[in-house]
């Protein structure tokens, strides 16, 4: 079976099965530090305390990936959310299926995620690894702990290809 999915311009309520996307434009502000700053508060809800883990925060050096793109498997976390956000001024590929024990082929998507915004998959979403349009650095967020928190799923007979 094959199947091509071309990503589409991801918003906040095209992903919102998926997770939740991190941004300025989706808040109003609070000006802090004697006007100096304005904080943007509570633009996700990060979970990893599940099972006695910890939150931990990385970078990614991504390198870019070349398209098309074959899709040969899919994983997800049972025990945290995962947090996507480019340090560098890039936009970047998700590929994602809504939570099940399997991912479902037919129920795939694909989004293009613009600069300064990041993302937050919620717990048991399926995806792919980081797809990098550029070389480019990401802060990541996500579970650390005890239990296992990566679940992969290989495809056999699909062949599935995103486009750009």
């Amino acid at each position: 079976m094959r199947i091509i999915i071309k990503p589409k311009i991801i918003n906040k309520y095209n992903f919102r099965k998926y997770g939740n996307l991190i941004s300025k434009k989706y808040k109003k502000p609070t000006q802090i530090n004697n006007g100096y700053a304005l904080k943007f508060n509570n633009l996700s809800n990060i979970k990893t305390s599940k099972n006695s883990g910890s939150t931990r925060i990385s970078i990614f050096e991504a390198r870019p990936r070349k398209f098309p793109l074959k899709i040969d498997m899919l994983e997800m976390h049972p025990a945290g959310t995962q947090v996507f956000f480019p340090i560098d001024i890039c936009s970047f590929i998700v590929v994602v299926a809504p939570v099940n024990k399997i991912p479902i082929v037919n129920q795939i998507e694909s989004f293009i995620v613009p600069p300064k915004t990041g993302i937050n998959y919620k717990i048991g979403v399926w995806h792919y690894p980081l797809i990098a349009i550029i070389k480019s650095n990401f802060l990541v967020i996500d579970r650390k702990g005890p239990g296992k928190n990566l679940k992969k799923f290989k495809f056999v007979k699909e062949n599935i290809i995103i486009k750009r």
